[in-house]
């Protein structure tokens, strides 16, 4: 089994709500349609995430708009071409990955049925290597230092790493890695919340330092990408 995300970029002419419709109604219909298909998850944006436009970091003129998870047998040109097409057809843009996916939080709370709106959002974040530290040292600070540096400061709900393996599209942006972590919806636009200070400022400050000491250790900050997105599980595994 092997995942692929697929960065998608929305067409200007094209509402929120009306790609988020499109995406989790005949697009999805058409990649699970598709042979090997187990698994599917869409993050995009739509009629909640547009009030979060201040928790959005971009260093682009044209950024992406949201992700589509696909778990599959194959990751080959052959197989996923017909996953491929369903997606350009309402895109703008897509860019694919192969990835390694790991769940150091697993969403227990924050739940939906199969094909409606978890609750919360989803802040997907890519993310890319400071220059000067090796490969070895950016996942082990990753995944050792980073993970319990995010558990204990934010409130999140939701964590998953995406490791990219390599780019299966042409111009692909040279990230390292994906994240997809969910946080209760009032608390991306309040620090207060998002870094579980109960009313502290003292603890505020004291989470965001420990959050910025550990993502300047390992990030390029001048090339985060995160997007506050509605994340729709449309099968699971």
């Amino acid at each position: 089994m092997e995942k692929i995300s697929y960065v998608i970029w929305k067409p200007a002419d094209v509402s929120d709500v009306a790609l988020r419709d499109q995406l989790v109604g005949e697009t999805a219909k058409r990649i699970l349609g598709t042979p090997g298909v187990h698994g599917l998850s869409i993050l995009c944006p739509d009629e909640t995430t547009e009030a979060l436009a201040p928790a959005r970091i971009t260093q682009v003129d044209d950024p992406h708009c949201g992700m589509v998870n696909v778990w599959v047998d194959l990751a080959d040109a052959l197989d996923r071409a017909l996953i491929e097409l369903a997606l350009r057809d309402v895109t703008a843009r897509i860019v694919g990955y192969l990835m390694v996916e790991s769940v150091p939080l697993l969403n227990t709370t924050h739940t939906a049925p199969v094909g409606e709106r978890t609750p919360g959002t989803t802040l997907l974040t890519s993310i890319t290597p400071k220059e000067g530290i090796s490969y070895d040292a950016f996942l082990e600070h990753w995944q050792v230092v980073q993970r319990k540096v995010a558990m204990e400061t934010q409130c999140t709900y939701r964590y998953v790493r995406n490791v990219i393996v390599r780019p299966l599209s042409e111009g692909a942006p040279a990230w390292a890695g994906i994240v997809e972590e969910g946080f209760p919806t009032e608390a991306v636009t309040d620090p207060m919340l998002w870094y579980r200070a109960d009313g502290s400022q003292e603890k505020l400050e004291e989470n965001r330092g420990h959050m910025i000491e550990s993502v300047s250790a390992f990030l390029d900050l001048s090339k985060i990408e995160s997007h506050p997105t509605s994340e729709y599980v449309l099968e699971t595994l």
